[in-house]
């Protein structure tokens, strides 16, 4: 599976099945997880077997089950830590369902267990990511159109267009999609055509994780050599 029939098989689970992940699943999903904390300068862990903190009421109301495993979005205390941790662990959703894994973020529907992972001087958890098999591969949602998210038409190159759709199939707070692409083209600057990426205002909150989503979403879709970030 591509990243990009990834994109388009992805629905969040909030149901698991009792199968463990172990041997090359297991090493493929470390091995990612160590690359995107160099890269992103974050503490991701995965955490294994450890049921308790999916017991509690929240995690009840938000209908969670079975989860056993899931990843610690961790990093140090900064501006731009919720955008790098929405890139960086979509990169996480993305490769766990290339192998046959499913996902679901998490913002409030979970509880801290002691031990069960660690806090360095000056991190903090920005959410979790339950991970494992699935009871079931997840449902679709309904979406925003390109124009509602974009400044996509006709006259806007493919490329765009198709990062645009991609960011659309990106998961966001309760649905909401309160981001924006603007296709900038040529500025003067550097060789390749702009674009801006830009998160919109909500009560609940997360929108900055959630311009991170979409940015990669947008990335896979468009090609990232197609273009710049403005």
């Amino acid at each position: 599976m591509t990243l990009s029939e990834a994109i388009l098989a992805r629905h969040s689970v909030r149901a698991y099945t009792e199968q463990p992940i172990t041997g090359e699943t297991l090493a493929t999903l470390k091995q990612k997880i160590e690359q995107v904390n160099a890269e992103g300068n974050l503490h991701v862990q995965l955490v294994l077997d450890e049921p308790k903190a999916f017991l509690c009421a929240m995690a009840k109301y938000g209908k969670f089950r079975g989860v056993r495993n899931y990843l610690v979005m961790v990093g140090k205390k900064a501006d731009d830590l919720e955008e790098r941790v929405g890139y960086y662990g979509e990169q996480l959703v993305l490769l766990a369902q290339t192998l046959g894994l499913n996902t679901c973020w998490v913002g409030v529907s979970y509880s801290k267990t002691p031990g069960a992972f660690v806090l360095d001087e000056g991190e903090k958890v920005a959410c979790v990511i339950s991970i494992g098999y699935g009871e079931t591969q997840g449902v679709s949602h309904k979406i925003k159109s390109p124009k509602d998210v974009s400044n996509a038409s006709d006259i806007t190159p493919r490329w765009f267009n198709d990062g645009v759709k991609a960011a659309l199939l990106a998961p966001t707070a309760v649905n909401q999609q309160k981001f924006y692409f603007e296709y900038v083209g040529f500025d003067g600057e550097g060789k390749k055509p702009k674009v801006l990426a830009k998160k919109g205002t909500s009560l609940v909150g997360y929108t900055q994780m959630d311009l991170g989503i979409a940015k990669y979403h947008f990335e896979i879709g468009a090609g990232k050599d197609n273009f710049d970030w403005a």
